[in-house]
């Protein structure tokens, strides 16, 4: 499967933005797909994920009541929508999938977005 991050941009830090991971070639409904971020400096962090059929969600706790992850499997799409946003929120942006669990790794992983909230 191949994925395609994107609606990234500058917002003002309480701002909002939705940032999609748009797949081809499989059916991501087939797949765990978490959202990851790097600030530069920074190691890679998990932002959350949705499970398969977009039953369960998880979330850092640095995101969780401000962050939500959600499916549109007619669009073979994956949404990040971030309100709320703070100055350390400001990272690139990346989706992933696995085809096992999230415990297993991920086995693919998008290009990245870039979001950065000015204060």
């Amino acid at each position: 499967v191949q994925l395609q991050a994107s609606g990234g941009g500058l917002v003002q830090a309480g701002g909002s933005l939705r940032l999609s991971c748009a797949a081809s070639g499989r059916t991501l409904s087939s797949y765990v797909v978490g959202w990851f971020r790097q600030a530069p400096g920074k190691e890679r962090e998990l932002v959350g994920g949705i499970g398969w059929g977009g039953g369960s969600t998880y979330y850092a706790d640095s995101v969780k009541g401000r962050f939500t992850i959600s499916r549109d499997n007619a669009k073979n799409t994956v949404y990040l929508q971030m309100n709320s946003l703070k100055s350390e929120d400001t990272a690139v942006y990346y989706c992933a999938a696995s085809s096992r669990g999230r415990t297993f790794g991920y086995d693919y992983w998008g290009q990245g977005t870039l979001v950065t909230v000015s204060s």
